[in-house]
C-alpha cells in the first residue's frame, strides 16, 4: 500500500489530538459538575458522567468506522442522510418530547435523540456537495438554492420552537462568504444584528421631536435616522464621488435603506411573537429587564460561579457553586461555569485556546486540499464550532441570551457529542485522501 492509499499514515494528528484532549477535559468537567459521593465511579451510568462514558465509547467506534469509509461514499450519502433528518424533523412536532420548553427530542425505544443536532451535519454535507459543483455564487439562482438548503431544516426546527439551534445555522453564512458571496451581504448581516439590538434597546423608548405632536416610538425613530443618514450619504456621493462610481454606491445606499427598514419592522414583529421566555432572556441579556430569580437566574448564577474562580480557580471538585448545584444545567449548557469556578481564568483561557486551535486547524486542513468538496466541508466544520463556542461562552458570561446551545465535546449529551464527532471524523477521513484527490 503506497502513501496515497494509506489512510492511517495521512490522518491529521494535530486535529485528532485536540479532539481527544477536549473530549477528556469535557468528561472530567461533567464528572465534577454532576459528582455524587454515593456514585463516585466514573463509569456509573446512574449519573451523567457514566452515561457520557457510554457515548464516548460509541463515538470512538463511530470514528473508527468513518475512517474505513471512502470519501465517495460520504458524498453519495449526503442527500439521503439530509432527507432522513428532514423526515425526523417533521416527526418531532407530532411525536417529540418536550425538554426545557422546546419540542425537539424523539424517543426511539430506549434511546432519545435530537434530530436538530444531526441537521447541522447533513446540511453541511449537502451544502458542500452543491457548492463544490458550482463555478461561483455570482448568480441569483445558485444563491437561492444554497439559502434554501440551509433554511429548510431551520424552518422545521423553528416549528419545535428550538430557536437556539436554529440560530447556529447562521454559521453557514461564513461558508458562503468564503465561496464567493458578496462581502456587502456579510456586512448587511452584521449590520442587521446591530440594528436588531438597537431596535430592542429603543423598543419601549419614545422620542419627542420638533414639529411632531406625538412622541415617536423607538423603532420608527431608528428608521427616520436611517433615512436621514442615507439622504446625506446620497448628497455626498452626488457632490464628491466620481461619476462612474455613483450608480454603484447609490444602489448600495438604497439597498441598505430598504433592507434596514424592512428588517427593523420585521424584527419587531417577530420579537412580539416569540415565546415569552425568549423575550425575557433577550431583554435580560441587553440589560432591559432585571430578573435574577426568574429567567435570568441561570446566567446570573453562572457569572457568579465563573467570577468566584478568580485567576487559578478553587481546584478540581472544590467548586462550591458546582458542588451544591447552584447553577442549573451545569453539566450541559452551562458546563463552562464549572471550568471557570474550578480552573479560574487560566483554565477558561486554556479551553478557549484549545477550541481556537481546533477551528484554525480545520481551516488549515481545508486550505491544503485539492478537492473543493473537502475544502468547503472543512469551512463548514470550522464555522459550526466557532458559532457554538461564541454562543455558549457568551451565555455563560452574560453576553448572549440563554438559548440552550451546548459547548461542543464538553457538554453532557449523546446527540451533541455524536454529531460533533461525526463532523470531525468525516473531515479527518476526507483529508486523509488529499494525496489522491484530483479536484
Amino acid at each position: 500500500m503506497n502513501k496515497r492509499e494509506n489512510v492511517a499514515a495521512n490522518i491529521d494528528r494535530p486535529l485528532v489530538v485536540i479532539y481527544f484532549v477536549l473530549l477528556l477535559m469535557g468528561w472530567a468537567n461533567i464528572y465534577s459538575a454532576a459528582f455524587s459521593p454515593e456514585h463516585p465511579n466514573l463509569f456509573d451510568t446512574a449519573k451523567e458522567y457514566g452515561d457520557q462514558s457510554v457515548w464516548i465509547l460509541i463515538c470512538l467506534v463511530l470514528g473508527a468506522g468513518i475512517l474505513m469509509v471512502r470519501g465517495d461514499f460520504i458524498r453519495d450519502m449526503a442527500l439521503p442522510a439530509y432527507g432522513v433528518v428532514l423526515l425526523l424533523l417533521m416527526l418531532v412536532p407530532v411525536l417529540g418530547k418536550e425538554v426545557g420548553g422546546n419540542v425537539n427530542w424523539l424517543q426511539l425505544g430506549p434511546i432519545r435523540i435530537q434530530p436538530s443536532e444531526f441537521a447541522k451535519l447533513t446540511t453541511a454535507l449537502v451544502l458542500t456537495r452543491y457548492l463544490s459543483g458550482l463555478k461561483s455564487l455570482a448568480d441569483v439562482r445558485s444563491r437561492a438554492i444554497a439559502t434554501g438548503i440551509i433554511l429548510l431544516p431551520v424552518g422545521l426546527i423553528l416549528v419545535g420552537k428550538d430557536v437556539g439551534t436554529a440560530l447556529t445555522f447562521g454559521a453557514f453564512i461564513l461558508v458562503l462568504y468564503r465561496e464567493g458571496l458578496s462581502g456587502n451581504i456579510l456586512l448587511l448581516a452584521i449590520a442587521s444584528a446591530i440594528l436588531a439590538v438597537l431596535a430592542l434597546i429603543f423598543r419601549d423608548t419614545t422620542f419627542g421631536l420638533p414639529f411632531v405632536d406625538e412622541p415617536v416610538k423607538g423603532q420608527y425613530f431608528l428608521i427616520g435616522l436611517l433615512v436621514t443618514v442615507c439622504a446625506l450619504a446620497f448628497l455626498f456621493v452626488q457632490r464628491f464621488i466620481l461619476k462612474r462610481y455613483r450608480r454603484r454606491i447609490n444602489g448600495l445606499i438604497l439597498f441598505t435603506l430598504i433592507g434596514s427598514t424592512v428588517f427593523i419592522s420585521g424584527f419587531d414583529y417577530v420579537f412580539q411573537r416569540m415565546p415569552e421566555r425568549h423575550q425575557t432572556r433577550i431583554s435580560v441579556t441587553l440589560g432591559l429587564l432585571d430578573d435574577p430569580q426568574g429567567l435570568g437566574y441561570n446566567a446570573a448564577q453562572s457569572k457568579t460561579a465563573i467570577g468566584s474562580g478568580g485567576l487559578s480557580g478553587k481546584g478540581y471538585l472544590q467548586g462550591t457553586f458546582t458542588k451544591y448545584k447552584y447553577v442549573p444545567e451545569q453539566s450541559t449548557d452551562f458546563i463552562f461555569c464549572t471550568v471557570g469556578e474550578e480552573w479560574g481564568f487560566l483554565g477558561t483561557s486554556l479551553v478557549v485556546l484549545l477550541f481556537g486551535a481546533l477551528i484554525i486547524r480545520c481551516i488549515q486542513v481545508g486550505e491544503r486540499q485539492r478537492s473543493r468538496f473537502t475544502r468547503i466541508y472543512a469551512y463548514c466544520v470550522a464555522s459550526i464550532f466557532f458559532l457554538h463556542l461564541m454562543i455558549n461562552v457568551g451565555m455563560a458570561i452574560g453576553l448572549a441570551p440563554v438559548i440552550g446551545i451546548p459547548l461542543p465535546l464538553f457538554s453532557y449529551g449523546g446527540s451533541s457529542l455524536i454529531s460533533f464527532t461525526i463532523l470531525l471524523g468525516i473531515l479527518v477521513r476526507l483529508d486523509a485522501e488529499r494525496l489522491s484527490q484530483l479536484r
